[in-house]
């Protein structure tokens, strides 16, 4: 059996070509897309502002360590898409990054 990791995933995309209706369902839950609100999720935490250009998913995304970290960006932007076009959001310039929480190094400051 694999080892698995746990991976932190931010998926940073841009609204595009958003219908009426489309618009109008953001601009009602902005106040519960706001920076407040995000957390690292496995079903993914949305964020966005009323300006509506750009928009930011987190997930937690456990994969297997061999597949490294360009799996579990390819996973999250998977998730987002299937997310943005389940709520028939229009977006474009899909980009990501993961961080392997399992090997990730935390410097404590010496007292």
């Amino acid at each position: 059996m694999a080892t698995q990791h746990t991976y932190r995933v931010i998926v940073r995309g841009k609204w595009d070509a958003l219908t009426e209706e489309s618009r109008g369902t953001l601009l009602a839950e902005v106040d519960d897309h706001g920076l407040s609100q995000m957390q690292f999720t496995p079903e993914g935490s949305l964020a966005y502002e009323a300006a509506l250009k750009s928009f930011t998913y987190r997930y937690v995304i456990v994969s297997d360590a061999a597949d490294g970290e360009e799996m579990a960006a390819a996973l999250a932007e998977d998730k987002a898409e299937t997310a943005l076009t389940a709520a028939g959001h229009g977006y474009r310039e899909l980009r990501s990054t993961a961080t392997d929480m399992d090997t990730m190094k935390i410097n404590r400051k010496a007292r």
